[in-house]
């Protein structure tokens, strides 16, 4: 039997609310017991997707909600971090690593390509000016034995 659980959070686009997002997202994945790489790899992204939709959704207009929704189906965690800001206007061109379209704010372009690399499944959908979504998921091993 695979139990699901939910979680919901709406947080102001705020540089300093992305350690809390991390740390939310950590603290609810840790009923299945991840590794500590599996539990690093689902923090570093979430902090990616947030400081995302921070600096390029809302270009750090903190009166505006980010959004994250986890779910936990079994040994896999699917996660949403979204916003309904700015959009990216050429979604394949911004998942090109190195690629930002801040560089005055010395960004490393490497968000997308972070994020898809530490998930086992990565999607961003978005358009000019009605916000993004970037949806992950990522099985935890330690504990997909349990449900063999």
């Amino acid at each position: 039997m695979t139990s699901r659980n939910e979680l919901k959070l709406s947080f102001s686009a705020r540089s300093e609310n992305e350690a809390f997002a991390r740390i939310a997202v950590a603290a609810f994945v840790s009923q299945l017991d991840p590794t500590l790489e599996e539990l690093n790899d689902l923090k570093t992204a979430v902090s990616e997707a947030v400081t995302n939709a921070i600096i390029h959704g809302y270009e750090s207009d903190d009166t505006k909600l980010v959004d994250i929704e986890a779910i936990i189906d079994g040994d896999m965690v699917s996660i949403v971090v979204s916003d309904r800001g700015l959009g990216i206007e050429d979604v394949e061109l911004a998942r090109q690593p190195l690629y930002t379209s801040k560089p005055e704010l010395e960004r490393s372009g490497m968000g997308f390509t972070i994020m898809e690399n530490f998930m086992d499944r990565f999607e961003v959908s978005s358009s000019a000016g009605g916000g993004t979504r970037v949806d992950m998921q990522k099985r935890i091993e330690s504990k997909k034995a349990l449900y063999n």
